[in-house]
């Protein structure tokens, strides 16, 4: 077998065995749903609150390998998550979707975070791509419609960060414990781009096409930084610039998401206008590689850095450079792919299925981070798994 043959088998088998089974058969709950938790060390709690987050890359990820693979268990799963997502987490009074839920389904935090109304989209126009279910199709308009009336800033172009259950402003709107509360982010940019590009797709809307043309106007004009390529984190309302340092992990995702956002609008200008950015972007991202294939995570504002080895990072170094090698012609970057899927497989695979959370500069695992939980999804290493699959 040649090593293109062989990496092509290792990623199967790790997207079947290693990521897909272990979801199904740990993580689903008999009674409905996924648990909400499993700790580093292996333990399900049960009665752990469940984001939205995790729900909805797990509806996008059973999908999304259905699609792929044909395999009915993860249609069966799909089926599962959307059911339980439909039931327990779309707000049927005010519209959107809640952040978290308890255990039992019933509403925890309500607040309308716009990163969440992305995933949810993200996630019914895949599993509408994937069945043709009607009714998946029609939630994730609804959810874009209502991201266009109470989130979009008209003054000032973008996407407010988050609002309360009716709409209102809010006061605290940072996304996790490690972000600002600031009125906009890259990160919920970059993946309402993600999700508004997911949904053209399936859903080939004027306005839509727009929106998501102009969502990429926004990532080059206001959100990278032009002199170094790095994406800046955290704005004010009016796009001023809250210094946060950078992230690499978000930089080498964003250099092929927004390729293949541009490519979705089959606008050979618009492809031509980002191509070059996103090469840019992708090799900002690159300057915390290491030597051993690992990506470090960030660089804070005062030049000191996070060398943690996250398992999202990881994968998405791996993407990063197959696009960097297919679609921008840098011959070595199929080699850095590569060289990082071994880190990843020397490292990060657990050998009881998932990924660690992230491992530290000497290679040894973080048992203290969750390996399924709010933020540990299934979404990042199988979309991974399917680039590589569809890529090379």
């Amino acid at each position: 077998m040649t090593r293109t043959e062989i990496f092509r088998q290792e990623i199967l088998d790790t997207l079947q065995n290693n990521i897909l089974h272990f979801w199904i058969a740990r993580m689903q709950d008999p009674r409905g749903g996924f648990y909400g938790r499993m700790t580093g060390e292996g333990e399900i709690q049960r009665d752990a609150d469940r984001g939205v987050v995790l729900n909805a890359r797990l509806l996008w990820t059973f999908s999304a390998a259905y699609r792929h693979l044909g395999d009915k268990q993860c249609l069966i799963a799909a089926m599962d998550v959307q059911d339980w997502f439909l039931r327990h987490f779309v707000d049927h009074k005010f519209g959107g979707v809640y952040w978290s839920v308890q255990a039992d389904g019933s509403r925890k935090d309500a607040k309308k975070q716009l990163y969440a109304q992305a995933f949810a989209i993200y996630a019914f126009s895949e599993y509408y791509a994937a069945t043709g279910d009607d009714q998946a199709l029609k939630e994730a308009v609804n959810l874009y419609h209502v991201v266009e009336k109470f989130f979009a800033d008209a003054g000032y172009g973008g996407y407010i960060e988050a609002l309360d259950r009716d709409f209102s402003p809010l006061d605290d709107m940072s996304l996790s414990a490690h972000d600002r509360n600031a009125d906009k982010t890259m990160n919920s940019h970059l993946h309402l781009l993600e999700a508004y590009a997911n949904l053209y797709k399936v859903w080939p809307d004027a306005q839509l096409g727009q929106k998501t043309a102009d969502l990429l106007t926004l990532l080059t004009d206001r959100i990278m930084d032009r002199e170094t390529g790095h994406l800046q984190l955290y704005f004010t309302r009016d796009w001023g610039v809250i210094p946060a340092g950078c992230s690499y992990g978000h930089d080498i995702e964003t250099s092929w998401l927004m390729l293949e956002a541009a490519a979705s609008l089959r606008d050979i200008d618009i492809m031509n206008r980002i191509r070059p950015i996103a090469r840019r972007i992708g090799e900002a991202g690159l300057e915390g590689l290491q030597p051993d294939g690992s990506l470090i995570y960030e660089k804070h504002e005062d030049g000191s850095l996070d060398d943690s080895r996250q398992w999202w990072v990881q994968a998405e170094t791996v993407v990063g450079n197959l696009w960097l090698w297919k679609y921008h012609g840098l011959e070595t970057s199929a080699d850095t792919a590569l060289h990082t899927w071994g880190y990843i497989q020397q490292h990060l695979l657990h050998p009881e299925g998932e990924w660690w959370w992230a491992c530290d500069a000497e290679g040894q695992p973080d048992t203290a981070g969750d390996r399924a939980g709010f933020w540990k999804c299934p979404y990042h290493n199988t979309r991974m798994c399917l680039q590589v699959l569809e890529v090379i």
